[in-house]
Formats: C-alpha cells, sequence, structure tokens
C-alpha cells in the first residue's frame, strides 16, 4: 500500500488535550504529508519556533489577513484566534502534496462547506477518560489548574461534534492510536469507503466522558 494521492485534505481535530498535535507531528513524519501550519493570535510557548509550529501574528495583523480573505478555514479558540493559509495550503494541494490540518470542528466544518476540489478524510480523536485528559492539560508546559479547568467546561460542548467526522478513535495509546489512523487514511487513499468504526462503542465512551 502507498500513501501517495493526488493532494488530499486530512484533518484531524479532538478536545484540547486528547493528543492530535503530537498525532498529527508524528504522521508529517510519513514524506506524503505534509503540515498546514496555522497562524495564530496566541502566544508562543518557549519550545515553539515561529514558522514551524505556528505563524505567530498580532490580532491587528489576524483581522487584516481575514478581511483579505487569506485563510481557507479560522476560528477563535480559548480567547485566541486561529487561521490556515488559503495560498499555503493550496499550493501544496496542487503539488499533489497530502495536507494535514490539526484544526478544531469549527475549521473542520469550513473546510467542508467549501467543497474544495480534492479528497477530505476527516478524523475526530477522543481522551481515554476525564481524569486521563484532565493530567494531560495539568502537565502541558505553562499550564495551571485554572486553565486546565477552563479547558474541560469547552470539553462537552467540543464532543457534541464527533458525528460530524469520517472516522472516530480512541487515543488510549498512541502508537496504537497513530497506526489505526494511517490504516484508516491509507483505506481511503485505495479508494475505499466502507470501513467504519463502532459508532455503538464510541457512543458508550461519549456518555462516559460526559458524565
Amino acid at each position: 500500500m502507498s500513501y501517495i494521492q493526488d493532494g488530499v485534505i486530512v484533518i484531524l481535530s479532538s478536545p484540547s488535550g486528547a493528543g492530535k498535535t503530537t498525532l498529527v507531528k508524528k504522521i508529517s513524519k510519513n514524506k506524503h504529508f505534509s503540515i498546514s501550519i496555522s497562524h495564530t493570535t496566541r502566544k508562543p510557548r518557549s519550545n515553539e519556533v515561529d514558522g514551524e509550529h505556528y505563524y505567530f501574528v498580532s490580532q491587528q495583523e489576524f483581522e487584516k489577513l481575514t478581511k483579505e480573505d487569506r485563510f481557507l478555514e479560522y476560528a477563535k479558540v480559548f480567547n485566541n484566534y486561529y487561521g490556515s493559509s488559503k495560498d499555503k495550503v493550496l499550493e501544496k494541494l496542487n503539488k499533489k502534496q497530502n495536507v494535514i490540518f490539526d484544526i478544531d470542528w469549527q475549521g473542520a466544518k469550513q473546510i467542508k462547506n467549501i467543497k474544495l476540489n480534492f479528497n477530505l478524510i476527516s478524523i475526530y480523536i477522543l481522551p481515554p477518560s476525564r481524569t486521563e485528559l484532565f493530567n494531560r492539560l495539568l502537565n502541558r508546559e505553562g499550564a495551571d489548574k485554572s486553565i486546565a479547568q477552563e479547558r474541560m467546561k469547552q470539553f462537552d460542548k467540543d464532543l457534541l461534534h464527533w458525528k460530524e467526522y469520517d472516522y472516530v478513535i480512541i487515543n488510549d495509546n498512541l502508537e496504537k492510536c497513530y497506526k489505526e489512523i494511517m490504516n484508516y487514511i491509507n483505506f481511503r487513499l485505495d479508494g475505499k469507503n466502507n470501513l467504519e468504526f463502532n459508532k455503538k462503542f464510541i457512543e458508550d465512551h461519549i456518555k462516559k466522558l460526559i458524565n
């Protein structure tokens, strides 16, 4: 099997802390995938490099880019703006590169509504439990209990959008989750659309996450 395809959009979304950014980085190590680097008004963390992790811009600059219709999608998340560069993404897709997005449900919905002339695969990542998610948020650099609690308040709202995705996976083990994602992507790139996840199992898991 090969991951080579004529420009495919792969969207990974999840509640904050469920592991999508780590998974996106892991997937991008495959030479046939390129990350869509987002613009953001968020302050960089100490380990983040401008142009590698994000394009860090002021709110004024972000608003200017928005007015100029320079984003394929954009959204406000936890009081900061994030947006995917239209020109950079389309340039990669037109060069037959597969582009992987690390975006939330708002951005995913916008990209789907544009109906670009490229295949699109959307995957939603769930945490194994509320406790594990909270611990992951606490362990983030610069995070404190109040920030983690703020993220958890948004968690239940984000979960409502899982049905909008082609495939849903529980990230209870990074390697296992990565392999399942790549198997699904590969399955779709081979022109098959009938691989389904266990919706009843996912629904039961989400009930546990909410309660």
